[in-house]
C-alpha cells in the first residue's frame, strides 16, 4: 500500500498535484475537511460530535478526527493507498496516523512538501480569489498570515517525518506538468 502525506502552504497547488498522484498511482484522496463534512451531512455520531465544535468555531479535537480516519480506513481496505490532504497537522496527529496505519499493516511511504516562494504563493492566491470568492484568499495581509501560520505549525511535522527519512521537499515552482513530473519521480523512487 502506498500512503503519502501531501503538504504545502496555501496556494502551493496541493489539490492540483494530488489529482496527478491519484491518477498515476491509483490512490484514494483522503481529505479530512471533506471527511468531516461528509460525516456531518450523513448525521453519523462522529459527525454530530464534530459539528458541535465546528458550529462554535473550534477545531475538531484530534481524537474525533482520528476516529473518523480509522473508520474510513476500515471501510476501504481494498484501496492501493492514500494521499492524505490536510492531515496530519500536528506531531500528535502524525503519531496517531502512524499507529492507525500500523494496525492495518501499512505505513506512510513519504511526506511530500511542495515548496513555493512566498511571492509566488501570494500571486497565486490573489489570482484564485478572482474565481473562488474565498474570503481567506482576499488580500495580501490575510494571505501572509495564513502562510506564517502554516510555516509555524508544520515545521515540527517536517522534522517528524525527516527523522524517519520520509520527508521529501519538491520544488513547487514552474508549470503544473513540471511540478507533477518532480512529484511522480520522487514517489516512484519510494
Amino acid at each position: 500500500m502506498l500512503n503519502l502525506v501531501l503538504f504545502g502552504p496555501p496556494g502551493a497547488g496541493k489539490g492540483t498535484q494530488a489529482d496527478f498522484l491519484i491518477k498515476k498511482f491509483h490512490l484514494t484522496h483522503l481529505s479530512t475537511g471533506e471527511l468531516l463534512r461528509n460525516q456531518i451531512a450523513e448525521r453519523t455520531e462522529l459527525g454530530k460530535k464534530a459539528e458541535l465544535y465546528m458550529d462554535k468555531g473550534f477545531l475538531v479535537p484530534d481524537s474525533l478526527v482520528i476516529e473518523m480516519l480509522k473508520n474510513e480506513l476500515l471501510e476501504h481496505k481494498e484501496v492501493t493507498g492514500y494521499v492524505f490532504d490536510g492531515f496530519p497537522r500536528t506531531v500528535e496527529q502524525a503519531k496517531a496516523l502512524d499507529e492507525v496505519l500500523s494496525k492495518n499493516g501499512t505505513e506512510i511511504a513519504g511526506m511530500l512538501l511542495l515548496s513555493v516562494e512566498k511571492d509566488e504563493l501570494i500571486k497565486r492566491l490573489l489570482a484564485r480569489a478572482k474565481t473562488s470568492g474565498r474570503p481567506d484568499d482576499q488580500g495580501t495581509e490575510i494571505i501572509e498570515n495564513r502562510i506564517h501560520e502554516y510555516d509555524e505549525k508544520t515545521r515540527p511535522i517536517k522534522d517528524y517525518y525527516a527523522a524517519q527519512n520520509k520527508f521529501h521537499r519538491i520544488r513547487g515552482m514552474g508549470s503544473v506538468e513540471e511540478i507533477a513530473e518532480r512529484l511522480i519521480e520522487t514517489v516512484s523512487a519510494l
